[in-house]
């Protein structure tokens, strides 16, 4: 990777988001030293301009960001890091430093939360049981959820449909995850057909 250090005096903006939900957690600066500790030991590490010194991210609470993928911008000189964090990322104990909710990303979360529920079966778990009813149960719920959301949709209140939609929602993802299908092949099949509508 051919990232222009010299730019900033020796250091770039980093941004990372979080691999599974794409939100963005913080901002941080590296120098090529923090650069390749980050490359070697798959954890963000950063140059801290207030200590004058590399600073790995997570090296006091434990709390590290453990790196998924990274990408350089068209100039050279930022960074985007996709990373699985181990906690809250923000020293306040947020999740991320910009006091920002996730309720846009929580879909993707759901899905993760599922992933985990079938590599790590708990018979309490309502995923593992609709999951042991077999590939017939859960498409019918999908179709009974559907159903409801379209009544509630037609003759309930705002707050059923709410309601409604995230149960339809939440068996979709359980039908996908048992196809083998995830969210983001169906973005990037939405993606593709409206490309190709326009």
């Amino acid at each position: 990777m051919n990232i222009n250090f010299e730019k900033g005096e020796g250091l770039i903006p980093v941004i990372i988001q979080d691999f599974t939900t794409l939100e963005v957690l913080m901002l941080g600066y590296m120098n090529e030293e923090a650069y390749q500790k980050t490359i070697e030991e798959n954890r963000v590490t950063f140059f801290s301009r207030s200590k004058n010194r590399l600073w790995t991210k997570g090296e006091s609470s434990g709390n590290y960001l453990m790196v998924n993928k990274i990408h350089l911008d068209c100039d050279q000189d930022t960074l985007l890091i996709f990373a699985t964090p181990n906690g809250p990322t923000c020293h306040t104990g947020s999740k991320n430093c910009f006091n920002l909710t996730n309720d846009k990303s929580f879909l993707f979360e759901l899905e993760n939360i599922i992933n985990s529920r079938y590599n790590h079966p708990n018979q309490d778990s309502y995923v593992n049981k609709l999951r042991e009813k077999g590939l017939n149960k859960i498409a019918q719920k999908v179709g009974e959820e559907g159903v409801e959301t379209v009544i509630a949709a037609l003759a309930e209140s705002r707050e059923h449909l709410i309601n409604e939609s995230s149960d339809l929602l939440f068996h979709l993802l359980v039908l996908l995850k048992e196809k083998g299908i995830s969210l983001e092949e169906i973005g990037l099949n939405l993606k593709n057909r409206h490309v190709q509508a326009n």
